[in-house]
């Protein structure tokens, strides 16, 4: 077993207050592993949840990356080298999957992941959107505050090149996660670089999967009236669009058909947000993928590939509602519910909340369907590209007590068993990223049977957004520039030639050289599947 445990100042402070008392209480925290409803595991296991039909789908054995965790953590247990806690800076929208029982007559895994190892999870809950400033924080001022840091998983980069986080490597090595079996990280290895690498190395463990997936209206494709309409206009049957070319023509008539009553696409066009629709468009131009840099590290997207998805991408507002330079995540999903979108872009839990007969006030229970991401035919082959945006990744703070033990715990919550069961629990927003999730039917009954394939489909064909230093301000260079090519304040000429002059500027105070390893390491991770071309 490897043993990185450091004295830190939360652990000075600790021990200070123990001896203040007049005690070394060191026994009282070694507690015992779990010993309750062992009679209720399945033959076999070690350890998972009981109380609930189909709790052994989410028990495991010995040999398995949970089975393994545990028992290593108990091993520290008994031998007095275990953190009496672990403390976990989680965005707030998410914690409910760690503490909310789930299904009825469960534990919460908080409280499972307690009982077996015998070590206390401390949740600190971190406002979204702030994840990276709390970690920035506690590691510039080395506060000690955090054992676990959760960010976007495109902010590792930045991360480890602080410093502030562990580089896990060794203990991959040795206790096996096996993130890319058959049931683990969709796409293999390629999913696992994607999700957990940065230059080549380990500083991350996947707890979420934003990939973006395609969601339309059932009831209006599957209508015969529409379909006649939708042929009248454009020559084609109302079918799903396989390319851009036709995502723009059938948008543009259900919006002109409804008189504006039906926005015929509505994936965001907002700053902070609409860029993330700009990859497909730009990324689908080259077969198997258009690049944002080369592996050298120049800029790709001055180009006529770069403009013509930012004029696609702008012309694009005349099927989207008015106002569709203001509208967020909120607006977005609220005119699904409403009834007044009929195709989007979202994130995989669209219909997880509003295909749900639990919300009242959605009015299209029943009535969504979901298709692979639609893309362009290059060189004889369909290419077509997701994204993979926010997505939550944990990291192991360098302040850590002992840093093994959180990586265990880790190890443990991302594992193909109890990750999903995690994934099905509907209190939060952590989205399937496994095969194993998707496999299972607890997810498949909270995502529905209709959507996982997709998102499966979705996952293999997505590029990462930037993961490599700068990713916030490359971001937001492309960002601003797309929102004034949207207002009309540039071309969209005008609009890649000053992202490429940003994005120099900010490949210099990086370190090109540097920088260039970073991405050369990125591109390895998009994928190449291609798809027939569309009869």
């Amino acid at each position: 077993m490897i043993r990185r445990i450091r004295s830190t100042r939360r652990q000075f402070l600790r021990q200070s207050s123990v001896l203040g008392a007049g005690a070394l209480l060191a026994p009282q925290f070694i507690r015992p592993g779990r010993a309750w409803a062992q009679d209720a595991l399945r033959d076999g296991a070690i350890g998972g949840p009981t109380g609930f039909d189909g709790a052994e789908a989410y028990q495991y054995g010995a040999d398995t990356p949970e089975g393994r965790a545990i028992e290593a953590l108990k091993a520290m247990v008994g031998e007095g080298n275990a953190p009496s806690s672990i403390r976990l800076a989680l965005s707030e929208g998410s914690i409910g999957q760690l503490t909310a029982p789930f299904p009825e007559g469960a534990p919460s895994i908080k409280d499972l992941f307690e009982a077996e190892s015998g070590i206390t999870l401390d949740i600190i809950g971190v406002p979204s959107g702030q994840e990276f400033t709390k970690a920035i924080q506690d590691i510039s001022t080395n506060g000690g505050t955090y054992d676990v840091y959760t960010v976007d998983y495109n902010r590792l980069g930045d991360l480890a090149e602080t410093g502030g986080i562990v580089n896990l490597n060794d203990f991959v090595a040795a206790h096996r996660p096996e993130w890319d079996a058959p049931n683990g990280y969709v796409g293999g290895e390629q999913g696992v670089s994607l999700l957990n690498k940065y230059r080549g190395d380990f500083y991350g463990i996947s707890l979420d999967g934003d990939f973006l997936t395609w969601v339309y209206r059932t009831d209006l494709f599957e209508d015969d009236a529409m379909d006649t309409a939708h042929q009248e206009a454009t020559g084609r049957a109302l079918t799903l669009p396989r390319t851009y070319a036709e995502l723009d023509e059938t948008a543009q008539f259900f919006t002109q058909h409804t008189d504006g009553r039906i926005y015929g696409c509505t994936d965001l066009r907002n700053q902070g947000w609409g860029y993330i629709n700009w990859y497909g468009r730009y990324t689908t131009m080259g077969n198997p993928n258009r690049f944002l840099f080369a592996d050298d590290g120049s800029i790709l997207i001055n180009s006529d590939a770069g403009v013509q998805a930012t004029q696609e991408y702008v012309d694009s507002l005349s099927y989207h509602a008015p106002d569709a330079i203001s509208w967020s995540w909120p607006e977005q999903y609220g005119s699904m519910a409403a009834g007044t979108s009929a195709m989007t872009c979202a994130w995989s839990n669209m219909p997880k909340f509003l295909d749900n007969p639990g919300n009242e006030g959605s009015q299209v229970v029943g009535k969504l369907g979901s298709w692979a991401p639609p893309g362009r035919v290059v060189d004889g082959d369909l290419v077509s590209r997701s994204l993979l945006w926010f997505s939550l990744a944990a990291a192991v703070s360098e302040q850590a007590e002992n840093p093994e033990a959180c990586y265990l715990f880790l190890q443990w919550l991302g594992g193909p068993q109890i990750s999903a069961w995690m994934v099905a629990n509907p209190a939060g927003y952590f989205d399937p990223w496994q095969n194993a999730h998707l496999d299972d039917p607890l997810v498949r009954q909270t995502y529905h049977d209709y959507h996982v394939e997709t998102i499966r489909r979705s996952i293999e064909r997505a590029v990462p957004s930037i993961n490599y230093p700068g990713a916030t301000a490359f971001h937001n260079a492309l960002d601003e520039n797309l929102v004034a090519a949207l207002t009309g304040d540039q071309t969209a000429a005008e609009a890649m030639q000053r992202t490429e002059r940003e994005w120099q500027r900010i490949a210099r105070r990086i370190g090109e050289d540097k920088l260039q390893e970073a991405i050369a390491f990125n591109n390895g991770a998009w994928p190449t599947i291609t798809d027939p071309v569309p009869s």
